[in-house]
C-alpha cells in the first residue's frame, strides 16, 4: 500500500463538474484527488491567421496556476511579464490532445480557446486539465450543434490523462505530489477513449528505467484512463 492508503492501481477520488462556469460555452471543475483545475471552453467567431480562408477550425489552450494553488505563494506569470517554459509546455500538450479527437473541418472557420486553471495542485495538473478540457470542449461543440452552429458534433473521440511513475520500487498510478517529488521515474500518459496513444512523457529521475517497468506503467496508465473516459462518458451523458 502507498503512503496515501491507495493501491498502486488504484485512482485519487476522481470528480468532473460540468457546467461548473455560468458564462463560458463548456465547462468543467476537475477534482483528481486534492488537484483542482477550472477548465473553460470559449468558442470565436475566426481563426487565427494561418487558417483564414481554409474552411478549418482551430483549438487552442492556455494554462495557469494561481498564487496559492501550492503550498508555497508563487507570483503570477503576468506579473513577470512572461510565461514560464513549464506553462508554455503543458498548453501546447493540453491543445494538441484535445485537436487529437476533433474534426476541424466539421467545426468551421471557429476557433475554441481553453482556459485550464488550477485552484490548488497535488500533482497531476497537467493530466487533470487534459481530462476536464475533454469534458468542455465537448459541452461547447454539443450548444453549438444544438443552435444550428454546427451540422455534426465534430468530437470524433474522448482524450483523457494520467500519470503514473516508479515509487519506491513500485509502479504506481496517478500520482499525488509526494510520490511524484520521490519518483524514481515518472511519466504522464494521454489516450483516446479508443485506447490510441496521443502523448507520451516518460523520465528517468535517478537510474534508468527498463522495458518492463515501461510496459507496467503503460499497463497501469490504460486501466486509469479507461476508469477517466467511463467518468466523462457518465457526466456527457454518453454512457
Amino acid at each position: 500500500m502507498r503512503a496515501s492508503g491507495r493501491a498502486y492501481d488504484q485512482l485519487r477520488p476522481i470528480s468532473l463538474e460540468p457546467g461548473f462556469s455560468k458564462y463560458a460555452e463548456g465547462s468543467c471543475l476537475a477534482r483528481f484527488g486534492e488537484t483542482h483545475v477550472i477548465c473553460t471552453a470559449s468558442v470565436e467567431e475566426r481563426v487565427p491567421s494561418f487558417l483564414r480562408n481554409s474552411g478549418k477550425g482551430w483549438v487552442t489552450a492556455e494554462y495557469g496556476m494561481l498564487p496559492r494553488a501550492t503550498h508555497d505563494r508563487t507570483d503570477r506569470e503576468a506579473a513577470k511579464g512572461k510565461q514560464s517554459g513549464r506553462t508554455q509546455e503543458i498548453q501546447r500538450l493540453i491543445g494538441r490532445s484535445l485537436r487529437s479527437v476533433i474534426d476541424l473541418a466539421v467545426l468551421g472557420e471557429r476557433q475554441i480557446k481553453i482556459d485550464c486553471d488550477v485552484i490548488q495542485a497535488d500533482g497531476g495538473t497537467r493530466t487533470a486539465s487534459i481530462t476536464g478540457a475533454c469534458v468542455a470542449l465537448w459541452l461547447a461543440c454539443e450548444k453549438m450543434r444544438a443552435l444550428g452552429m454546427l451540422k455534426a458534433h465534430p468530437m470524433t473521440d474522448l482524450v483523457a490523462a494520467i500519470s503514473c511513475g516508479l515509487v519506491d520500487g513500485h509502479a504506481c498510478l496517478d500520482l499525488e505530489y509526494t510520490e511524484d517529488s520521490n519518483a524514481q521515474a515518472d511519466a504522464n500518459f494521454v489516450l483516446t477513449a479508443k485506447g490510441n496513444i496521443v502523448e507520451v512523457q516518460a523520465t528517468a529521475e535517478k537510474e534508468a528505467f527498463g522495458r518492463h517497468d515501461f510496459d507496467a506503467l503503460m499497463g497501469l496508465a490504460e486501466k486509469g484512463i479507461a476508469d477517466l473516459v467511463a467518468q466523462q462518458k457518465k457526466v456527457l451523458g454518453l454512457a
